[in-house]
């Protein structure tokens, strides 16, 4: 008999195993009936908390992205999910192509996610947004708060505005550190992010991050002098928007200075 006790959670990983059942639930729910239709990857289910409600709403079993050998072995062999479902991998070096289920399929990225990889793990959705239309899951809180930030708050940054420049981001609960096993030091917060239907057009993805990370490296500074610090040649920009500091430009000022910004 396969026992959840019998995995335990690794301070290397991140893992805080999620043992709220209603919290699980709820996040489950916030995945939207298309995104139940479709092909659901879920990032680190552990000891299948979440994927056990998962299982209630989706067409087909999600299939489980797993780095922990301890939790892939307690997965298969409890039955929560088949086995050609759940995929021994480090998801920052994985790709969907090199998996037949995912190769040019959209999925839905779901997940009680990892907190000391949070911040890459959305970098990497972003990386892979044309095949990622939603992502529901549950983060450090701080980075939550962060990627719903509006423009002129203190937590604004770069997720900020390259999250809501392509998705449309929801901040739906706070769930408390009680209900993980161990409890994490933070409050944590479930967000869901829905892709918009019409992202920015005119700027390549990999010139808009330059630009948005040259801003907020130096974001005490005005946009003159972190741009130009940044190697941007700033000669097209009016004088009024290099007079600006970054966390004063909404994501769409931030669209409209990359396509000023010559690559």
């Amino acid at each position: 008999m396969f026992q959840e006790s019998r995995v335990k959670a690794k301070k290397h990983l991140g893992q805080h195993f999620l043992k709220d059942a209603e919290a699980a639930e709820r996040i489950a729910a916030a995945l939207s009936d298309t995104g139940c239709q479709g092909r659901v990857l879920e990032i680190g289910p552990g000891t299948g908390a979440l994927t056990r409600p998962l299982l209630k709403r989706t067409a087909e079993p999600p299939y489980g992205l797993e780095l922990d050998r301890e939790s892939v072995t307690y997965l298969v062999g409890s039955g929560t999910l088949p086995a050609d479902h759940v995929l021994e991998q480090d998801l920052l070096k994985w790709s969907p192509q090199s998996h037949p289920a995912f190769a040019d399929t959209p999925f839905a990225l779901v997940g009680n996610f990892p907190y000391n990889i949070s911040s890459q793990i959305l970098f990497w959705a972003l990386d892979h947004r044309g095949q990622i239309p939603e992502v529901v899951g549950m983060f450090q809180k701080e980075v939550a708060e962060r990627v719903v930030a509006p423009h002129g708050s203190k937590t604004y940054g770069i997720l900020s505005v390259l999250i809501q420049l392509h998705y449309d981001a929801a901040y739906l609960f706070t769930v408390p550190p009680g209900a993980f096993n161990p409890p994490p030091k933070v409050q944590s917060g479930v967000i869901r992010l829905a892709q918009k239907a019409h992202p920015p057009e005119g700027i390549a993805y990999a010139h808009l991050k330059r630009v948005v990370k040259a801003a907020f490296n130096q974001r005490r500074k005005t946009l003159r002098n972190a741009l130009r610090a940044g190697g941007l040649d700033i000669s097209t920009v009016p004088d009024e928007t290099l007079a600006l500091r970054a966390e004063q430009l909404s994501p769409e000022d931030f669209a409209q200075l990359t396509r000023l910004l010559p690559e």
